[in-house]
Order: C-alpha cells, then structure tokens, then sequence
C-alpha cells in the first residue's frame, strides 16, 4: 500500500541546535501511529514541519502523490491535513459553535466578494457548514455547549472542540498533539475512546504525540521514539514496552508507568 505521508531526510535547526536529524518516515493509510520522546525530541517540530508551520530547508514531504515540501499552511491544510496543538487554540471569546464553522474555512467554495455580498453561493455553503458543525457536536456530545463561549468550558471539553474543529477541514490526516496533556485518568479514558472513534467514523490515519504511556500502548498500531530528533527505536506498541533504551529513557526502568 503507498503511504499517505512520506518523510525524506529532514533536517531541521534552530540557532544551531538540531532538532530533526536526517529524519524519514512512511505512515500508511488508515494508521494510528504514536510519536514519543522526551521534551525537545523534536516531536512538534516534525508536525510544524509537516504542516508548513516552519520552513523545509532540508529534505522532502509528500502527501499522496503530492510533494507538499513548498506549501503554505492554508493549502496543506485544504489538501487534508489538520493538527491539534500541544497548548489548546480556540477562539476563547467565540462560541463553540463558531469555532467548529472557522474549522471549515480552508474548504469554503466561494469568494471574498461573494461573502461580502452575502450571495446565493455564499450561503449555500454557510448552510452546509452550519449543518456539518452541529452534527459534529451532536456526535462528539458537545452540542449543550453550542453557544457557550469556548473558555468557559471545561479543560477536558475544550481538547474535544479543538478535535471537532479539526475535524471540520475534512482531513484524511490528523495530527494530535498530545492531547492528553492536563487530563485526569477518567478524562484519559473518554479521549481515548473519542480517537478510536473518530478514526474509524471518518477513517482518518492518525499520528498521535503524547506523553501519557497508557493512552499510547492502548491507542496506536505503532510507535516511533525520538531523541534529540533521531529514531532510536520503533515497533508495535509490546515491543516499544520492552524495549531497553526506551524503558531506560523514558519508561522507567521497571516500566512502571505502563502498570
């Protein structure tokens, strides 16, 4: 099966530090793949890499059969890559609603002067939006907080609106970064729930970078482990568990964070 992404020798600095080394990566299709390492691995680099966020000054992306490696942001996005972010980014002082109708704007089928004279097209496509936006909240159990403004929502509640936003683009990738972060083990539990679902209502492929091991192990079909932007180990979820360097490293030598 050819990949849906495609990483060829990236490499990436900042101020002389390397954060991504020579790095290349196939994810196939209908994947769930996880991304780990310590803080600094160069984990979210490679997500602002893949989605035009920093400039590609060495090594190629492509996207299906497309070299994307020279896009902006806004048409990476259209192509069908969306991301989550480490910090939460809605629209605080807008509603829910509105942030999930702003998700959809890299798809909009009309133009600026068709907007600004509210025409047929213009509305049209508001409608079909608008319809889209409320059967994602219906769907992810988020449609009591339609007209609540996004920052008065709970934390956990708020990770869910950034992915229903995200899901508003119509991505066949998405890109979540760790969005586990601040939860408890309950709030753990619903999100990994959610992705499974997600992925498989909407058959995305999924690349996941998180810290929290149990959602990890319970989630991705495989695992990649940086470190200072360099693979040093990859495999299935059992055998990332085993492995020394990275129970040494980041699991705890007894690997008691997997218990």
């Amino acid at each position: 099966m050819a990949a849906l992404l495609r990483l060829e020798d990236l490499t990436h600095h900042f101020d002389g530090l390397c954060a991504v080394a020579d790095f290349s990566w196939e994810v196939e299709p209908g994947e769930l793949v996880g991304l780990i390492g310590p803080n600094g691995a160069g984990k979210t680099t490679l997500f602002n890499l893949i989605t035009g966020v920093l400039p590609v000054r060495q090594g190629r992306i492509f996207f299906g059969s497309e070299d994307i490696t020279r896009w902006p942001s806004h048409r990476i996005t259209a192509a069908g890559i969306a991301r989550t972010f480490q910090n939460i980014r809605l629209f605080k002082e807008l509603t829910v609603l509105d942030n999930l109708r702003l998700g959809a704007f890299a798809r909009h089928g009309y133009t600026v002067w068709q907007a600004l004279g509210y025409s047929r097209k213009f509305r049209q496509e508001e409608k079909k939006w608008l319809t889209q936006a409320w059967e994602l909240l219906e769907r992810l159990n988020l449609s009591r907080y339609a007209e609540a403004l996004a920052r008065n929502l709970p934390y956990g509640e708020q990770r869910k609106v950034e992915i229903a936003r995200a899901l508003m683009g119509g991505p066949r990738l998405l890109l979540l970064d760790e969005p586990a972060a601040g939860m408890n083990e309950a709030e753990s539990q619903e999100l990994i729930s959610l992705i499974k679902e997600v992925q498989q209502d909407f058959g995305l492929t999924i690349i996941l970078i998180e810290h929290q091991m149990r959602v990890v192990m319970n989630l991705c079909h495989r695992v990649k482990v940086l470190d200072f932007g360099v693979t040093i180990a990859e495999g299935s979820p059992q055998e990332i568990q085993r492995h020394p360097a990275v129970l040494e490293a980041y699991l705890g030598k007894d690997g008691s964070l997997l218990d």
